[in-house]
């Protein structure tokens, strides 16, 4: 039975490796007690789901988005990105790059104020 099963999939699922794969999941739905779609008829599991394939009872189509979804480990879900929102009370600038200055410092200017800073006290340790 199972030998006439598999030649009426090949029809349904071109790939035989596509078969056995959706084939072995849809056998583990069944195992783990999703509903038949046809008799079972005294037939084990891999043959049950080989039989729901041939007689296109089930979609090859809806068993392959079920085993990718199965074997994904973290789905990415697609946010909308969070827009630039302006400030309240702000009043929108034409061209903030005109308005931007920068602070200068010389290197004598750096110098004197790194003079001028007093090293951290050390603790009682230290003085002795």
């Amino acid at each position: 039975m199972a030998r006439v099963t598999v030649e009426d999939c090949i029809e349904k699922v071109d790939n035989r490796f596509e078969l056995v794969l959706l084939a072995s999941h849809r056998a583990r739905m069944i195992s783990a007690g999703s509903p038949l779609t046809i008799d079972r008829d005294r037939d084990k599991n891999p043959v049950v789901a080989l039989r729901e394939i041939a007689d296109s009872t089930i979609s090859p189509e809806d068993l392959k988005e079920d085993l990718i979804h199965s074997l994904q480990k973290h789905v990415d879900v697609d946010e909308p990105e969070a827009e630039a929102v302006p400030m309240i009370g702000a009043a929108p600038a034409a061209n903030d790059d005109a308005n931007v200055e920068f602070d200068r410092m010389t290197e004598e200017d750096l110098l004197r104020g790194l003079d001028g800073l007093v090293p951290p006290s050390g603790s009682d340790d230290d003085a002795d």
